[in-house]
């Protein structure tokens, strides 16, 4: 469910490796241009119950996630697998724990805007524990023909993690891009910057709002905002041997 960019690119790689597909979108153009990978576009979600599946896989926005997973399981077996995509696992973990049907919860960290889809090789991935052992055992297998890292952790720790390694970069390049002056002629830094900046918005708007409206942000925001506060001390008192000291733990952090 759900013929996005990762939907479609599972789908087709799915498809890819012999198995059997079915796709559907509420935009029914989209899981039509499928139909050349080797998937079959279904017109309605019920079309699922003559399909069988065995692993349904949503990947809609983190928004529509649990009521996409209710509108299909009346047409879905009772040992079907359910398995997200959601880049934020908020309320998951109690949705699969009242559905009672096996679960895999992942999230493939690459997409279209800053890695290629087509060669994920190096990129990373991550399976919830706890996940349905059949189906992490498929999805490992998957990802690994595919060169791709796979990492476990809980849902409350990948929603930390991605705090950490979502939001914060982010975050800095949604501020950057709300201070662009489109008159200033830019030098080597500004336009890696820049270029990372235009590859971020041109994500889905409700893929930037997963990310952002994650639970832990907030403490991850106050973090960046604290960092922020002490540099700009440094700058106005120009503190030259603060800023050394400064310096020097940032090098030491990204050794």
């Amino acid at each position: 469910m759900g013929c996005g960019k990762m939907g479609s690119w599972i789908s087709r790689e799915l498809a890819k490796s012999g198995n059997k597909v079915a796709v559907f979108d509420r935009h029914e153009e989209k899981a039509l241009g499928l139909a050349e990978a080797g998937c079959a576009p279904l017109a309605k979600i019920n079309d699922a119950k003559g399909f069988k599946p065995e692993i349904l896989v949503n990947a809609v926005s983190l928004g529509n996630t649990i009521s996409a997973f209710n509108e299909a399981m009346p047409h879905i077996g009772e040992e079907c697998i359910l398995c997200d995509v959601a880049s934020i696992k908020d309320g998951l973990e109690e949705f699969y724990a009242k559905a009672g049907l096996p679960f895999l919860s992942m999230h493939p960290m690459f997409g279209p805007t800053f890695a290629s889809m087509n060669t994920p090789k190096g990129e990373n991935a991550i399976i919830i524990k706890g996940s349905d052992k059949k189906a992490s055992v498929f999805f490992r297998e998957f990802f690994a023909e595919r060169g791709v890292n796979v990492s476990d952790y809980t849902f409350n720790e990948h929603d930390g993690m991605m705090a950490y390694s979502l939001t914060t970069p982010f975050f800095s390049s949604l501020v950057f891009a709300s201070c662009i002056n489109a008159t200033v002629v830019p030098g080597t830094t500004f336009g890696r910057h820049l270029a990372i900046a235009k590859g971020l918005l041109g994500e889905d708007d409700s893929l930037i709002c997963e990310i952002l409206f994650n639970r832990h942000s907030p403490r991850q925001i106050d973090r960046i905002n604290s960092r922020m506060e002490h540099l700009k001390h440094i700058i106005m008192a120009r503190d030259t041997e603060e800023a050394k000291k400064f310096l020097a733990r940032l090098r030491e952090n990204i050794k």
